[in-house]
C-alpha cells in the first residue's frame, strides 16, 4: 500500500513536474470541487432572486418553482424527485462520467436549496414586490449563465432540460441541441403565463404576461452568459497568408509580433504556380501590426479568421 501511494505522489527525476497519475487525481478533485461550489451558487441564487418575485427560470428547475408557488413543495424536492432519475437514465443511455458529475450538482443543489430555505434568508432575499421585476430576474440571469458555462466546461449539467436536451440529441444527432433546449423552455414560458395569474377582488384570474418576459429575459440572459463562458475569452485571429515571401513574412512575425507560424506548400489552380502558405495565430490586438508587414510585400494575399480559443500546452516551448 505505501509503495503505491509513493508512486501516486512520486515526482519525476528532473523535480520538475508531478506524475501523471497525481495530475488526473489533482484535476478529479478540482472539477468536483467546482461542481459543488457552483451548486451551491445556484441555490443561494434562487433563493435570493428568485422565488420572491414571481417568475419562473428556465428548464425543469422553472416547473418545480412554479410547483412550490402554488403548493407550497420544496423546488429542493422537486428537484430529487426529477433529477435522480434522469441522472440515473443518462448514466445507462448517455455518459457514465456525465451522469456522475450531474447527480453529484444536483444532489449538492437540491440539499442546499432545501438547508437555505430552513435556514431563511429573508433579509437578504431581492423581492421586488411586483415592481422592477426586471433587476432579479437579470441577476439571476447572469448567475445562472455563469453557472451553466462552468457545468459544460466540467462536462455536467444543471439536471432537467439539459440531460434531457442530451439524450434526445444522442438519439437524433441532427436535431440541434439548442433547439430542443429552447423548446422546452418555451414551454416553461407559456405555462407560467397561467400559473402566475392572480384573482381580483370578484376572484376572477388576471392574467399577466410579466412571467413569461421574465422567463424569456432570464432564458437570454442565462444562454448569452453561459455561451461567453463557454467559448472562453482567448479570442484571437488566425492569418492564412498566400505569398512568394514566406520566409520573410515568418521572421518579421517572429521578430515583431514574438509568434510562431507555420509554413505549407501549395499549387494555385488556375496559374498552377507554386507559392508558399503561411499559418499564424495572432491576438486581437495585432491585427494591425500584422496587416502591415503583409502590406510591405507584393504577391501576397492572405484572409483572417476569429478563434475562439487556442488550446495547447506552450509552458515548454523555448
Amino acid at each position: 500500500m505505501c509503495d503505491i501511494i509513493h508512486i501516486v505522489l512520486k515526482y519525476n527525476v528532473g523535480g520538475d513536474n508531478v506524475s501523471a497519475l497525481q495530475k488526473i487525481s489533482v484535476k478529479g478533485f478540482v472539477v468536483y470541487f467546482a461542481i459543488i461550489a457552483i451548486a451551491v451558487l445556484l441555490a443561494f441564487n434562487y433563493q435570493l432572486f428568485i422565488v420572491e418575485n414571481g417568475f419562473a427560470p428556465a428548464g425543469l428547475n422553472g416547473i418545480a418553482t412554479m410547483i412550490q408557488y402554488k403548493t407550497g413543495f420544496s423546488i429542493g424536492y422537486m428537484s430529487l424527485i426529477i433529477n435522480i432519475p434522469l441522472c440515473i437514465l443518462a448514466y445507462f443511455f448517455i455518459d457514465k462520467s456525465f451522469a456522475k458529475r450531474s447527480l453529484v450538482f444536483c444532489l449538492t443543489y437540491s440539499l442546499s436549496f432545501i438547508l437555505l430555505q430552513s435556514i431563511g434568508l429573508e433579509q437578504f432575499q431581492y423581492n421586488a414586490q411586483g415592481h422592477d421585476t426586471v433587476f432579479p430576474a437579470l441577476l439571476s440571469g447572469v448567475i445562472s449563465g455563469f453557472v451553466y458555462g462552468i457545468c459544460f466546461r466540467t462536462h455536467s449539467s444543471t439536471g432537467g432540460t439539459d440531460i434531457i436536451s442530451k439524450y434526445i440529441n444522442s438519439k437524433k444527432p441532427d436535431l440541434n441541441f439548442f433547439w430542443v433546449t429552447f423548446t422546452l423552455n418555451a414551454f416553461v414560458a407559456v405555462i407560467s403565463f397561467f400559473v402566475y395569474a392572480v384573482p381580483d377582488e370578484n376572484n376572477v384570474l388576471i392574467y399577466d404576461y410579466k412571467p413569461v418576459c421574465l422567463c424569456i429575459l432570464y432564458c437570454f440572459i442565462s444562454s448569452f452568459i453561459g455561451s461567453f463562458i463557454i467559448k472562453g475569452t482567448k479570442t484571437a485571429c488566425k492569418f492564412t497568408i498566400i505569398t512568394t515571401h514566406a520566409d520573410e513574412i515568418m521572421n518579421d512575425i517572429t521578430v515583431k509580433l514574438r509568434h510562431s507560424s507555420t509554413k505549407l506548400s501549395a499549387l494555385g489552380s488556375f496559374s498552377k504556380d507554386e507559392k508558399a502558405v503561411v499559418i499564424c495565430v495572432v491576438n486581437k490586438h495585432q491585427l494591425i501590426d500584422l496587416q502591415n508587414i503583409l502590406n510591405s510585400y507584393d504577391g501576397t494575399f492572405s484572409f483572417v479568421e476569429t478563434v475562439n480559443e487556442t488550446y495547447g500546452n506552450f509552458k515548454h516551448i523555448k
